[in-house]
């Protein structure tokens, strides 16, 4: 019976021309109709539920003032408690009750909302919601929650079908209805707490791997291709980024209003309540598991406001350039120590939520971790002349690991070695043909191997850093950055310059690369080859000129590396057969020969690394300031390109 009356009245409110939801007697019954669905989960009627919700929420769409007369179910309910003499009223003295005591519990509205007497004549005269004294205001709204519990079924088409509903009522373009949906209804307080219950659904440790390989989950097929390998926990995780990626496009095609109340809502419920204290405990499994899931999030995450939100959560408000002494406990600063963590897991989950955090449009993330810092030029040397050779450019005159004949003992051919300054094109802008010739030709011969196999070239990593570099300067073209880097005031005192707690971790990262796990190689040297393509000057020269003249005391990502070589140097002497364990390691790298344990293992993977890391660089340095001038022999890739 239920089904039928369902069908009933979805056909009548469909069809009818006339409005009729103005009406009392017309929207307290559908009020109590939508009371009987959406409460239990597996209903008989559940497809006869979400086709009359429905016909209401396109009503809605087509007049956004019919939503205050919708949104009046508690009420109702509680209008159960008082004498029910009121049900004994004819339809006239009813009519006259409703009309003297009934007024507008819209918010933002001077006047009354429109409404009607009960009789055609009073079509537009005021009638919405009966007040209850000063909380009736945040009465529970029975479309909304008949919504939310039809988007629980274990029906696909039903729970997409409320879904779509939903987004079609938080879409209203009337301000006046959307600050009602807002202050008068559960809307979003519902849908955030949907969101955490199926965070808090999922097991207490979840395998990066496994939420890596989730990618992808749409709202509208929140469930995992079946032909995936299965995991525990694996239909609990697709649901809750399926719901997630829900709450984003919510947010995305929501009226602003609405957009920017969900968006704080899901940050404080979800965030700062949920993920935050997982992120900052003791147990490696509670952090690890977080992370990976709060990295999941972000690849996922499209909508301006709830990326503004999510980047207030991880960094904080914006922040001053930080000193070498400040300790501060903000999450953030977690998050950073989190990236050299005693445990190779969490460091490698970390630099990855820092990775993705650096693909996101959003100028403070690359403000707040790196060029706060960088401001002002602090690493650069003041009132010294330019620096006549190679060496008084890194101090190696300084460094024990090289002699008075500098690069010669590190393999590095005559010819390689600059013996006058660059040449410049530019102020601050060393020419490009020396920056890739310096990377190029960082590494000693006798560590480099990918020369006996094929498609390990330079022109590879052009071809990948010209789409990046692309795709990187679309994503900060808004934020108007200078073509130059800032002039420096050469009677200006020297200050003390830290390059920051981010890319301090990152370059002691780097600094320990010939010790540290391959997985775990690959990883910082993905996110500052990421930092490099960023287009600001001073990250280009801080990170990819090796010409700059160092303040003393400071470190450039050239100058480490150099050190990295002059470790390297000394260690090669005592591995016995250096070269062939290198190509070994190479291949078992690349999967052409099986893989064994090798003595020095960890080290010749650094190695690996390493070189592929210079050629990164150079290639990422070529794309960004074409050479200028004659060609240098870089075997360029193919016409048509680059």
């Amino acid at each position: 019976m239920r089904q039928q009356v369902f069908q009933f009245f979805s056909k009548v409110l469909a069809q009818v021309q006339h409005p009729l939801l103005h009406y009392l007697s017309v929207h307290r019954p559908v009020q109590k109709l939508l009371r009987l669905g959406g409460s239990v989960p597996g209903s008989l009627t559940e497809k006869e539920e979400v086709q009359f919700t429905s016909v209401l929420c396109s009503k809605i769409q087509q007049d956004p003032e019919l939503l205050t007369y919708i949104l009046e179910g508690k009420k109702i309910i509680s209008r159960k408690k008082a004498p029910r003499e009121s049900t004994a009223l004819s339809k006239d003295s009813a009519c006259h009750t409703d009309k003297d005591h009934f007024h507008s519990s819209a918010p933002d509205k001077g006047s009354q909302l429109d409404g009607e007497h009960c009789g055609a004549q009073a079509l537009n005269s005021h009638l919405p919601a009966e007040t209850e004294g000063p909380d009736s205001g945040t009465g529970e709204s029975t479309l909304i929650t008949s919504l939310l519990g039809l988007c629980k079924s274990k029906k696909s088409r039903v729970a997409l079908k409320a879904q779509e509903n939903l987004l079609l009522l938080v879409s209203v373009a009337s301000p006046a209805a959307a600050t009602y949906l807002v202050q008068s209804s559960p809307c979003c307080m519902a849908i955030a707490e949907h969101l955490c219950q199926l965070y808090r659904s999922l097991p207490a440790f979840l395998d990066p791997a496994d939420i890596a390989a989730l990618e992808g989950i749409s709202w509208r097929l929140p469930s995992a291709p079946s032909d995936e390998a299965s995991f525990p926990g694996k239909e609990a995780l697709a649901a809750f980024l399926g719901w997630f990626d829900y709450c984003d496009h919510l947010i995305t095609e929501a009226h602003a209003v609405v957009a920017d109340t969900l968006a704080k809502t899901v940050a404080e419920k979800l965030f700062v309540e949920t993920l935050q204290p997982q992120l900052l405990h003791v147990s490696e499994q509670s952090i690890l598991t977080s992370t990976a899931l709060l990295t999941a999030m972000l690849r996922q995450l499209r909508s301006p406001v709830l990326l503004q939100e999510a980047v207030a959560f991880l960094l904080g408000p914006d922040q001053q350039p930080a000193a070498l002494e400040d300790n501060p406990r903000t999450l953030c600063s977690h998050l950073i120590r989190h990236c050299d963590h005693l445990s190779d897991e969490i460091s490698i989950a970390t630099l990855r939520l820092f990775e993705e955090l650096l693909q996101k449009p959003h100028e403070q993330v690359i403000r707040d971790l790196v060029l706060c810092n960088l401001d002002g030029r602090l690493y650069v040397a003041r009132g010294s002349p330019e620096p006549e050779s190679y060496e008084d450019t890194l101090d190696l005159e300084e460094d024990p690991y090289f002699t008075d004949d500098g690069f010669l003992d590190c393999g590095f051919s005559p010819s390689a070695k600059p013996r006058t300054a660059p040449p410049t094109s530019a102020p601050g802008k060393t020419a490009v043909t020396e920056i890739v010739n310096s990377f190029l030709c960082l590494v000693p011969e006798e560590a480099k191997t990918s020369a006996f196999l094929e498609e390990t070239g330079y022109d590879t990593y052009v071809h990948d850093a010209y789409g990046l570099f692309q795709e990187c300067s679309s994503r900060v073209a808004p934020w108007g950055w200078p073509l130059g880097p800032a002039p420096l005031d050469l009677h200006e005192p020297e200050r003390p310059f830290f390059e920051g707690p981010f890319l301090q971790v990152l370059f002691d990262r780097m600094a320990r690369i010939l010790d540290q796990p391959y997985s775990l190689n690959l990883q910082v040297t993905s996110v500052l080859s990421r930092l490099a393509l960023f287009p600001h000057p001073h990250i280009h020269e801080y990170l990819l000129d090796p010409y700059i003249n160092l303040a003393p005391g400071c470190r450039s990502l050239f100058s480490v590396l150099v050190r990295v070589i002059g470790d390297l140097m000394q260690r090669i002497q005592r591995v016995p057969q250096f070269p062939g364990k290198l190509l070994l390691v190479r291949k078992q790298l690349m999967g052409q020969v099986p893989g064994e344990q090798l003595d020095h293992q960890i080290l010749l993977q650094g190695v690996v690394v390493l070189e592929e890391f210079c050629k990164e660089l150079a290639a990422i340095a070529f794309v960004k300031f074409p050479p200028h001038g004659p060609q240098l022999n870089l075997s360029p890739p193919p016409e048509g390109q680059v």
